[in-house]
């Protein structure tokens, strides 16, 4: 079983230059969580519940201001991992308004955890 959560949007000062860090920007979160064990029953106390898996992503992303997304994504799995019983997990960060020369609809990084 996974539980998925797709575009979770968060607001920002991450990045590399001085104005993102100054202006902010939008982030879309995709999260992959592969739970320890399936619920026995029909009992959101038995599974991971996505609204406490959003709270945290934007807990995460709130909490201290990075440059690089690599940096956002291991954080927000690590902490994923810490708070609940997972077997695995994977973050993708997504920027959507990234600035590039050739335009990119988006720039992204992944990470995993086992």
């Amino acid at each position: 079983m996974m539980i998925e959560l797709y575009a979770v949007e968060v607001f920002g000062y991450h990045g590399a230059t001085d104005a993102e860090e100054r202006e902010g920007q939008t982030f879309l979160i995709d999260v992959s969580l592969w739970p320890r064990q399936e619920p026995a029953g029909d009992d959101i106390d038995q599974t991971i519940d996505y609204r406490e898996v959003a709270a945290c992503v934007r807990e995460v992303s709130d909490r201290r201001r990075v440059r690089l997304l690599e940096t956002l994504a291991s954080s927000l799995a690590d902490e994923l991992v810490e708070r609940f019983t997972l077997q695995r997990v994977r973050v993708r960060v997504r920027k959507p308004h990234v600035v590039l020369d050739p335009p990119a609809e988006y720039s992204a990084v992944t990470v995993e955890r086992p």
